[in-house]
């Protein structure tokens, strides 16, 4: 498990931040119910939406906006305690701090944990995305964008991120995990998106990227 950027082992996780309640993307459309902005699935859930279910999840990452983050807090407010996550710090995200407090600042461009209570699991893992409703904008290198509407697929109703797109994101520090992830999702690309994929590797972590050339076999 992670905590912004810092793994832990899962014995190790628990010990400190709390147990998963092993929410589902059900279960975030659920909580998600009424938001008006806009909300998606990422992680390993999202490359399941391209290949079906792999392994057991223990958290649930859905995706929102930095410049929507305020809409996020005013929709959790009273159903969930919201904490920052950075650099392997928590923060509790204040519902009584005013709209643009610079404490929020760190909220607004990192990872968000969800809880109901100090007696509860964590609910959610909510990454919190650069990007408009219109476009999406790689957080590592702003200058890879995508039409959000080209960016997300709808699967019984509910939004996730691409899989090359989460591959992308795997693809700084290959766990165990995430090369099975990738192994499972290649031969399923279509090759606009494997180029897509192998374009983006070479653009932000180098050509020399040992998916690189798997892509572009």
């Amino acid at each position: 498990m992670g905590i912004g950027g810092w793994e832990l082992h899962d014995e190790e996780f628990e010990w400190f931040y709390g147990g998963w309640a092993g929410r589902t993307p059900s279960d975030a459309a659920s909580f998600f119910e009424g938001y008006p902005g806009l909300w998606w699935i990422a992680g390993g859930y999202a490359i399941e939406a391209l290949t079906g279910p792999l392994r057991q999840h223990d958290d649930c990452d859905p995706a929102v906006l930095g410049g929507e983050f305020e809409l996020l807090r005013a929709h959790a407010r009273g159903r969930m305690q919201l904490w920052s996550c950075s650099s392997g710090m928590m923060r509790p995200v204040f519902e009584s701090l005013p709209a643009g407090d610079e404490r929020l600042q760190l909220s607004a461009s990192g990872q968000v944990w969800a809880r109901r209570s100090a007696g509860d699991p964590w609910e959610f893992d909510i990454l919190i995305s650069p990007g408009t409703p219109e476009t999406w904008v790689y957080k590592r290198d702003p200058a890879l964008t995508m039409p959000m509407a080209d960016a997300l697929v709808e699967v019984d109703g509910i939004r996730y991120l691409r899989a090359e797109i989460q591959l992308l994101h795997k693809a700084l520090r290959v766990r165990p995990k995430d090369q099975a992830d990738f192994d499972a999702c290649l031969p399923l690309l279509e090759e606009q998106r494997r180029r897509w994929l192998a374009d983006a590797l070479a653009q932000t972590l180098g050509a020399e990227h040992r998916w690189v050339s798997l892509l572009n076999q």
